[in-house]
């Protein structure tokens, strides 16, 4: 790459999650940009500190100690930009998830149109929607306003005619809410973000603007058969920012260093997922998923265009005290392999949910941990299925689309007990078809590559590439409906050295293929059985050249899509135990 595209610039990353607060510093080595070292600390939001900027400044210090460079001025400020003796960094990007989810009234004149927009735009980043109000709400007026006093929102989300088309209607729609902003005291007066008819914005503006913190968006729902979101999306992500920086102390200071460029932590992974389906040209798209304290996040991306979910009620922590109104509990305990009774994993989501950087102390605890993360991830996958891009096809309805990649992240995989136990959680949990290159970020550093692709994209790209993310292996999934022990798939692998491989792959079984890293093969598949490996056609087959050397090489899925654990506990801890051996962990106690 020419020099001129490299500014030795350094970055400083920073995210203040709902359990952890992380560093991560990059830099300029030899020439290419490199990830050089992170730190972790819990956060400081809660009691007894009541302020980020203490988990931030304990991260920070871990991370001077780690790379034996100063970052931090005598005023406790990093020190920018860098000095000739190495000290200090040259650019700083800041990300929060901590808190709750803000609250937030969705408001649309059709249920099916502008309503669902507003609901879709608000799942964009850490928000509840709890309550509708549409064209055909046929509550008076004053149970409308009670309603909104009740809830006391955080943001009002307002969708509704299209460019130049309904008025009056939504003008009605918007009466309660002005007269429940009205009577809200000054300081609890929610934001509102009109993303409606942009003929409105003056007339809006004067009957709302002294009672709300007004925020304009272009119209979301410009045509009845066409959604656009992305400029009302970046708006919901400097609201939340501003509302963290206003109510959670020290993150107004993050925001300070970042030049005013704080981004929701969801937004950030967005942001690189968009980044990479541009960058490395994936045919089939890339998706992101971050299965985290504060929510679960999908984001999927095709060739820029991106479809981002952000799921509070499917968070791993404090959220998990009202899971089982989104989850039956049976949904959870059918991936565990342990008899484990119902009450003891209804105990386990309360007190997770109280104590929610706490880890696994037994074999039962982990089996319940992982059960609820393959079931979150598998629910709010179900609930981003409607807003995926067009373009990215699937096998066929209630699967996951054809992705040329998955980069997944979070505490519940990146702490398991070994690689097998990650993999099998995603792969339980997220089931793809087709071809799939796997990764695990293991250093939380997607999103934080996504706040640095704002300021600095040759960052963005040079450390992905510099295998800063872990690659799992190629996933290739024949979908078929046939019966277990059908031959669905024959393969034959030759390595770089030409030696050759061939395998015979039944519906039901989980098989592997080493490929260390280094490594290189080319591998001929030929499906049976009409089986799809998403080629365009059931049955075709076709050559896979340069698969490069992987954590656990090549995988092949023959389970079946949708795959649904045994319903016998034995047969299923067979099989666990089976397939962790398979992928070289450990299968005792499982």
């Amino acid at each position: 790459m020419p020099t001129s595209l490299v500014a030795a610039d350094s970055l400083l990353a920073v995210e203040v999650g709902a359990v952890s607060t992380r560093a991560a510093l990059f830099d300029v080595v030899e020439g290419r940009y490199r990830f050089l070292a992170s730190s972790a600390v819990p956060t400081t939001a809660g009691a007894p500190f009541l302020n980020v900027s203490e988990g931030v400044h304990t991260a920070l210090d871990r991370l001077q100690r780690i790379t034996g460079r100063v970052l931090l001025g005598p005023d406790e400020d990093p020190i920018m930009p860098s000095g000739v003796d190495g000290s200090g960094i040259d650019t700083f990007a800041a990300m929060v998830s901590a808190g709750p989810p803000l609250k937030v009234v969705a408001i649309g004149l059709l249920e099916d149109v502008s309503l669902e927009s507003a609901r879709r735009l608000a799942t964009t980043s850490y928000c509840q929607v709890l309550e509708t109000i549409g064209l055909n709400d046929r509550r008076k007026p004053d149970v409308r306003i009670d309603s909104i006093l009740r809830l006391r929102p955080d943001l009002i989300v307002v969708a509704g005619g299209t460019q130049d088309g309904a008025s009056q209607s939504v003008l009605r729609l918007l009466e309660p809410v002005g007269l429940a902003c009205y009577l809200m005291p000054e300081s609890q007066r929610p934001h509102l973000l009109f993303a409606g008819n942009q003929a409105l914005k003056d007339e809006i503006q004067e009957n709302l603007g002294g009672f709300t913190h007004l925020h304009f968006a272009p119209n979301i729902r410009p045509l009845l058969d066409y959604e656009e979101l992305d400029a009302a999306q970046a708006e919901v992500a400097r609201i939340y920012s501003r509302i963290r920086s206003q109510r959670m102390l020290g993150v107004s200071a993050l925001n300070t260093w970042a030049k005013g460029g704080l981004v929701p932590t969801a937004t950030a992974l967005g942001r690189i997922v968009r980044f990479w389906s541009k960058a490395r040209a994936a045919k089939k798209g890339i998706m992101g998923v971050d299965v985290g304290a504060s929510a679960t996040t999908i984001a999927t991306a095709d060739n820029g265009d991106l479809a981002l979910g952000v799921y509070p009620q499917f968070g791993l922590g404090r959220c998990l005290s009202d899971l089982l109104q989104h989850v039956p509990l049976q949904d959870i305990t059918r991936w565990l392999t342990l008899e484990i009774p119902d009450q003891q994993v209804h105990a386990y989501l309360l007190n997770k949910a109280i104590y929610p950087a706490s880890l696994p102390a037994t074999p039962e605890e982990l089996e319940i941990e992982q059960a609820i993360a393959r079931q979150v991830m598998q629910s709010a996958a179900k609930v981003a299925a409607g807003g995926f891009p067009e373009k990215m096809q699937g096998p066929g309805e209630g699967l996951l689309p054809y992705v040329d990649r998955i980069v997944a992240t979070g505490s519940v995989l990146t702490r398991a007990p070994s690689l097998a136990h990650s993999v099998l959680t995603l792969l339980d949990g997220l089931q793809p078809t087709g071809i799939t290159e796997l990764y695990l970020d293991q250093n939380h550093m997607a999103a934080a590559l996504g706040a640095a692709a704002a300021v600095n994209p040759v960052l963005a790209v040079q450390s992905l590439s510099s295998n800063a993310i872990l690659h799992l292996g190629t996933v290739i999934t024949p979908v078929a409906d046939v019966r277990p022990g059908t031959l669905v798939l024959r393969l034959k692998v030759t390595y770089d050295n030409n030696q050759q491989t061939n395998l015979e792959v039944k519906q039901g079984s989980l098989e592997v293929i080493p490929v260390s890293f280094g490594q290189s093969v080319r591998i001929q598949l030929h499906p049976l059985h009409h089986a799809d490996v998403g080629w365009g056609v059931p049955g075709r087959g076709g050559e896979l050249k340069n698969l490069t050397g992987s954590a656990l090489g090549i995988i092949v899925d023959a389970r079946g899509r949708p795959y649904a654990p045994p319903p016998n506990l034995a047969r299923r801890n067979e099989l666990y135990r089976k397939w962790l051996w398979t992928f070289g962990g450990q299968s005792g106690g499982n």
